[in-house]
């Protein structure tokens, strides 16, 4: 029997949710117990292999901290394309985790500026 590969909507969807948690910086073994899985059953989820129920993405939502329907945003208009349409790696995650943190608005527009610079 041929492997199917995951539909594009639910690497979309699962991909937010770890950007979520890993945002928060929460485990798998956190999201689980919050949500009444195994750390493996978010994985699958995460990485698409198994759909999301509306149900298990109103539970995402509540245990991550954002409504159910984030975990569909930035979802491309042609849901055949492979990738979603922004690409977040691990670094930009960790930035944004410490710029969430910071609650000095001017340690806010300080790192904003320090990033604006580098990039230039």
């Amino acid at each position: 029997m041929p492997k199917t590969t995951p539909h594009p909507v639910d690497l979309h969807v699962g991909s937010r949710i770890r950007q979520q948690r890993t945002l928060l910086g929460m485990s798998m073994e956190a999201l689980a117990e919050k949500v009444g899985l195994t750390y493996q059953q978010v994985q699958k989820y995460e990485k698409g292999a198994n759909r999301c129920s509306a149900s298990r993405m109103w539970a995402f939502g509540k245990a991550l901290g954002v409504p159910a329907a984030s975990f569909f945003d930035g979802l491309p208009e042609d849901t055949k394309a492979k990738k979603s349409a922004t690409v977040v790696d691990a670094g930009m995650l960790t930035l944004a985790r410490h710029y969430k943190a910071l609650k000095s608005p001017t340690h806010r527009d300080a790192v904003c500026a320090l990033a604006k610079s580098l990039a230039a």
